[in-house]
């Protein structure tokens, strides 16, 4: 044990280390990718496996405490002040079974190390665009993937899930259990996840890369990438992003400062019929950068080339039945350079497979765009005003949004987003399993779905 809690805590339960504000360690196991702000938790379990979470949430339940949870802390949406924090990094065990298509994970795993195992099977999972994120968080929010119109979304490919619920047990979850279709899509709003099975797809290469655009061709390449959605097949998935480089020492010194729209492709099939379909694309103009491709499956993540450093930053999105041009003046309206709200646009088309699947909580399925609003934020500032004007920006054509991509909301904003996160008969039946398996809301530090009254 690294330090001792303020309550009475058996540290013979515990593999992993416990650690306490007032001990080394405590910082640098609550650090996360997210940096504007931070769990501050009353005591830390680093949980090695699945009996330390199981202990860490008895603990919990004994004292009356809330659970939080994190393995890489990218997807932190509210911090701990207080409570019991589990952190699962530890866990990181994979087991692929080659013949099956599945893959065994521990809570901590990252999606970089699952793709590289995974490939050595000549098998991929559905990961999204980063290396460093955490595969379980991503996939209990759904998991949109890089391949999502032709596989759909990642929480509909998990086979098990091993989880510990409020009461201290842990139980395992198959599809038809009543709480496996409640656990995907709602993040750790019913217990803590300590392992999944999850299927995998025989893609080893794919056809992808970046098409990005100058200042001036911006508006043209967001409406002709919107027109273009409409002629492709399942078997590609593309977005579009709309950013200002900043200028920092990180970025090329030719893109420093320069406003620009990156077109993002990923396509399962051979190079020639990718170049066929992108031709339109290419029909805009110059290039700033072309690298389209045929790459092997663990260069996916170039596509997007996420930052891989942690930082500071807040997020908001609206998931849209389509994006029509008025859409995108208004949003352009919002964010174009001299504009009120500086942000990264990252609008990422859906549909395909992403329509199909049932008996999860992942919904508004019929949404054939999600629009994303990535922000940068200061010291202490969770909930930046830009987010609320891009919000009301989109409110004509907003059905609801990805819970995946919402971050650093302050609580009322957390609610109402939560909510609209659902179909209203969904976020009926998920208050409804709140009370039964946790009526004390104990997970309640994360996008917190209420219990039934």
């Amino acid at each position: 044990m690294t330090g001792s809690a303020n309550h009475t805590l058996d540290s013979a339960r515990f593999t992993g280390p416990v650690f306490t504000p007032d001990h080394p360690g405590y910082a640098e196991e609550i650090a996360g990718f997210q940096t504007a702000y931070a769990h501050r938790p009353a005591l830390v379990v680093g949980a090695v496996h699945a009996e330390d979470v199981r202990a860490a949430v008895e603990y919990a339940a004994r004292q009356g405490l809330p659970v939080a949870v994190q393995a890489t802390g990218h997807g932190l949406s509210v911090a701990a002040d207080g409570g019991v924090l589990i952190t699962t990094g530890r866990m990181d065990t994979i087991t692929v079974d080659p013949r099956a298509r599945t893959a065994r994970i521990g809570a901590g795993v990252r999606a970089g190390a699952l793709i590289e195992v995974a490939a050595r099977h000549g098998l991929a999972p559905l990961n999204g665009s980063s290396l460093s994120v955490g595969v379980t968080g991503y996939v209990l929010g759904g998991g949109l993937g890089l391949l999502a119109r032709e596989f759909g979304y990642a929480a509909d490919r998990v086979r098990s899930i091993d989880l510990v619920t409020a009461d201290g047990r842990m139980r395992t979850l198959v599809p038809g259990d009543e709480l496996f279709g409640a656990v995907l899509g709602t993040g750790g709003n019913f217990g803590v996840v300590t392992g999944l099975e999850l299927e995998l797809v025989a893609v080893t290469e794919l056809y992808g890369g970046q098409l990005m655009f100058d200042t001036d061709q911006v508006d043209e390449a967001l409406d002709a990438w919107r027109q273009w959605t409409a002629t492709l097949p399942d078997a590609l998935t593309s977005g579009i992003a709309v950013l200002t480089f900043p200028d920092i020492a990180p970025v090329p010194q030719p893109l420093r400062g320069r406003h620009v729209a990156s077109i993002r492709i990923a396509f399962d099939g051979p190079a020639e019929e990718g170049e066929r379909l992108v031709a339109p694309l290419r029909a805009i103009g110059d290039r700033i950068r072309d690298d389209l491709r045929a790459m092997p499956y663990t260069e996916s993540h170039t596509i997007y080339s996420d930052p891989d450093v942690p930082h500071a930053y807040a997020a908001t999105n609206a998931l849209v039945a389509d994006l029509t041009p008025a859409t995108l003046s208004a949003l352009r309206a919002q964010t174009a350079p001299g504009g009120p709200v500086d942000a990264v646009i990252d609008i990422r088309h859906l549909g395909g497979a992403l329509r199909r699947g049932d008996g999860i909580a992942v919904d508004h399925r019929d949404a054939e765009y999600v629009v994303r609003v990535i922000t940068g934020v200061g010291a202490g500032d969770r909930t930046p005003t830009g987010l609320t004007v891009i919000r009301e920006a989109l409110a004509p054509w907003t059905i609801g949004h990805s819970l995946n991509f919402v971050y650093g909301a302050g609580a009322d904003a957390n609610a109402a987003q939560t909510a609209a996160g659902y179909a209203p008969e969904t976020y009926a039946r998920l208050r409804a399993l709140k009370s039964k398996y946790d009526p004390h809301s104990m997970f309640r530090l994360n996008r917190a779905i209420a219990p039934a009254e």
